[in-house]
């Protein structure tokens, strides 16, 4: 069984479909993510829904100038339910620079600030912020801060940063494209304890099937792209990518 760990299944309107495919391929679990708060709502009431979904909420760096007092204060009664099992997609984003950096900044630390009060992991996303990332996370790392890098890109050397903190680093199906190698290197070379997978649907989709829809059912492509680099069967990475999300995310 497999388990995709980041998915935006509230962009979706076929959830009901998209979940039935994701089961009949051996999916078992799907962590949905949320980018602000009315995708938190809505993304906390599918996993009210499916019993194999479960939910992240948080507001993406891209929207960081919509966080304030109240939307924080509403991401807390959300993860008040079971089915919320972490707090994302949160983090740092220097590529499209959508929010200002003191903006983004300020967001992560509320959000890593609400997952210690809820004992929750978090799901976060770096895009050209490592070294500002790093430091954060260094200064968060003895109060108990736990997480996954989801859809990492970066190359072996930082990959490791993250994982000598602790934090888990999840593949997507970027590592099937011809230009990551780098990726495909880090995949190859971390340990496996500290992997997980993700399909960052409806983005991202893996080849054969690049440039369509992506959704949680293709998660066992990337499976077989890291079976592949690593010399393993596919069954020990889908038992191994899932027993750590059921680590992180504490998965009934």
């Amino acid at each position: 069984m497999f388990v995709d760990t980041h998915a935006h299944l509230e962009m979706l309107e076929d959830v009901e479909v998209v979940i039935k495919r994701a089961l009949a391929h051996g999916v078992s679990r799907v962590v949905a993510v949320s980018s602000n708060l009315e995708s938190s709502r809505r993304t906390l009431e599918i996993a009210r829904t499916f019993p194999q979904v479960f939910a992240a909420v948080g507001v993406h760096p891209h929207e960081a100038l919509s966080l304030n007092k109240e939307v924080l204060e509403e991401l807390e009664k959300l993860s008040e339910n079971q089915k919320v099992v972490a707090i994302g997609e949160t983090g740092l984003d220097y590529h499209y620079m959508n929010s200002p950096r003191e903006v983004q900044i300020a967001s992560f630390k509320n959000h890593i600030e609400l997952a210690k009060r809820l004992s929750l992991p978090l799901v976060i996303h770096v895009r050209d912020a490592h070294e500002d990332m790093v430091s954060i996370l260094k200064e968060q790392i003895a109060e108990g801060v736990k997480g996954v890098i989801h859809c990492f890109t970066g190359d072996y050397l930082t990959a490791n940063r993250y994982i000598d903190m602790g934090f888990y680093i999840s593949f997507s199906g970027i590592i099937t494209f011809k230009n990551a190698d780098k990726i495909r290197e880090a995949a190859r070379i971390i340990p496996l304890e500290r992997l997980l997978i993700e399909t960052d649907s409806p983005y991202l989709a893996p080849f054969p099937f690049r440039g369509k829809r992506n959704e949680p059912a293709y998660v066992v492509y990337v499976a077989e792209k890291i079976a592949e680099l690593r010399g393993e069967l596919l069954e020990k990475i889908a038992e191994e990518t899932t027993r750590n999300a059921k680590e992180l995310f504490g998965f009934y």
